[in-house]
């Protein structure tokens, strides 16, 4: 298998994990959902719905592959999502801290782009 595709296959899996973790939450009206585009390799885990009358809205976690590495846009996970990714193999030079400002990503252990 390519590089691409086991990037694919590992997103695919954690963010998956995440979703059915969080149905457990107990959310009556609220989803946990995820997407993946593997067209343009952009992998959501969103929440939608109301919670009385207040509406739920918002995307948990938000991946890219672009150049071959996956870019971290969005993580509101406690353990954060490249802990998981490293654990299932990928580099740390593979991962893109997309949510940091560019200036501090060489602070990182983790690729500045």
């Amino acid at each position: 298998m390519d590089k691409l595709e086991n990037y694919r296959q590992i997103i695919q899996k954690n963010l998956t994990a995440y979703q059915q973790w969080a149905m457990g939450a107990n959310q009556p009206g609220v989803q946990q959902c995820v997407a993946f585009d593997e067209e343009h390799d952009h992998y959501f885990w969103f929440r939608v719905g109301w919670d009385g009358k207040r509406r739920e809205f918002g995307v948990t976690v938000y991946l890219k592959i672009e150049q071959g590495k996956i870019w971290i846009e969005e993580d509101w996970t406690k353990q954060g999502i490249a802990n998981d990714l490293l654990e299932a193999g990928v580099s740390a030079k593979d991962i893109v801290l997309g949510f940091q400002h560019p200036s501090k990503r060489p602070l990182t252990e983790f690729a500045i782009a």
